[in-house]
């Protein structure tokens, strides 16, 4: 089929490029003319694992191409998938949909009669039924996304299921065409009326937020009362009603998805008459997470971090990406740099964005770099080159042995009979005079 993805962001990119892999040729449009330029000539402005090697198989075979033109969109397609952002509106928790509102407006202009739209965008639910009504000349269908980053050429091509919104048998029809190798190989499609179809992203990221601040609340409760959120989350993933995904305790999340998007969620119901305040509590659970890595800090460097040289290992909000909306990370490398501390940021991908982002951080070429001369190492961002830092020959390298798990993945017992001061976030702070000589040293230095 002859198909247009209005949007080449990172959802528009990966959706273009993953469909002319499916066999169809493929528009990709943007209003951007230099992000145009750089797709056309098979360089992505992005981090993500197997895009670029599919976008430069497929721009040069001919099958996927680029454009600003609307007209020549319109032309073009059989059907229009609409892939731009929805941020988060200044001065309110709720979705700024102007981009949705754009891209349907400008398409929907020059398509035939009868085209199928589709949007792809997480927005609030409602928004498929004013866009349908908004423009009778086409036949309007959502088609949410679920990505993740890091995955998300595997998770368009083999996702774990399809969600079409549609009205009609036709645009159902049309929606199997396009999809039919992902079908054909087993994939489970749910097909909906609109205002399920956009509520199946929404609710999905608002129960994957409130699993990953239950355990998080999990870990507050264990250090004040001296547990273990490690072994309760392994406890209690083994009752297969609950699993064990999304229980690691840390830092909690960040992004440019799930901090929003249950923002919107909340305020789209408070709109609706409904009250969904416990995300509300979510957001608030994950933002102290963040307050508890600063806490410990202070407390390691003696209660003040003020001329302390502190690692920050991570930038990125997760691994595989070179993402930094809303990173955990470097919200914590930038408070403790305003509180005086000398910060230095190591990450494989996402040092370009840090920088722009961040100017008055330190940066470091290599995490070897970073902890050279560290009076304490956070670890923020679960890379797999962090996990396989050789703890002794680091021991070597750093001012003081003291290191601070966000993430819960580090290797406790390696690192600690390698001579560190190891802490985790919800997990009982190591005692006797390891512990007391940390705070001991911290004090007399500052």
């Amino acid at each position: 089929m002859r198909l247009t993805v209005i949007g080449t962001g990172y959802l528009g990119a990966t959706h273009a490029a993953c469909m002319a892999e499916l066999g169809h040729e493929v528009l990709g449009v943007d209003v951007d003319p230099d992000k145009v330029a750089a797709l056309r000539a098979g360089r992505v402005p992005f981090h993500e694992p197997g895009l670029p090697e599919l976008i430069a198989k497929h721009t040069a075979s001919g099958r996927l191409r680029f454009t600003t033109d609307y007209a020549a969109a319109g032309a073009f397609g059989e059907v229009h998938f609409v892939c731009v952002g929805t941020p988060q509106r200044k001065g309110s928790e709720g979705a700024d949909v102007t981009h949705v509102d754009a891209a349907f407006a400008a398409i929907a202009g020059h398509a035939a009669e009868g085209a199928l739209l589709v949007g792809k965008s997480t927005v609030p639910v409602g928004t498929a039924e004013r866009l349908a009504a908004a423009h009778q000349g086409v036949e309007v269908a959502w088609n949410p996304e679920f990505l993740r980053e890091g995955f998300a050429v595997e998770d368009t091509l083999r996702p774990d299921r399809l969600v079409f919104g549609v009205r009609s048998s036709h645009a159902e029809t049309i929606l199997r065409k396009v999809y039919a190798p992902v079908l054909d190989a087993g994939t489970p499609l749910v097909s909906a009326d609109f205002p399920t179809a956009e509520l199946v992203k929404t609710a999905a990221n608002a129960f994957l937020a409130t699993k990953i601040s239950f355990i998080n609340a999990m870990a507050e409760i264990c250090e004040a009362a001296g547990g273990d959120v490690g072994v309760l989350a392994e406890a209690i993933g083994y009752d297969d009603r609950i699993g064990k995904k999304f229980l690691r305790a840390g830092i909690g999340f960040g992004g440019g998805c799930l901090p929003k998007d249950i923002r919107a969620f909340a305020h789209r119901a408070d709109e609706l008459g409904v009250s969904l305040d416990f995300l509300r509590e979510v957001d608030a659970i994950n933002m102290r997470r963040r307050d508890k890595v600063v806490e410990v800090a202070r407390e390691l460097c003696g209660g003040s971090v003020l001329g302390a040289r502190i690692a920050v290992l991570g930038a990125a909000f997760k691994p595989d990406s070179d993402d930094i909306r809303d990173s955990p990370a470097l919200n914590v490398a930038a408070r403790l740099r305003l509180d005086g501390a000398d910060v230095t940021v190591y990450d494989p991908e996402a040092l370009d964005n840090a920088r722009k982002a961040f100017p008055l951080l330190g940066y470091a070429m290599s995490a070897e770099e970073a902890l050279q001369g560290a009076e304490l190492v956070l670890h923020l961002t679960e890379w797999p080159q962090f996990r396989e830092i050789d703890p002794e020959r680091a021991v070597r390298l750093v001012a003081r042995p003291l290191i601070v798990d966000g993430r819960g993945v580090l290797d406790a017992d390696r690192w600690t009979v390698a001579g560190w001061y190891f802490r985790a976030l919800g997990r009982p702070a190591p005692a006797g005079e390891r512990s007391s000589g940390a705070s001991r040293e911290g004090r007399e230095r500052t």
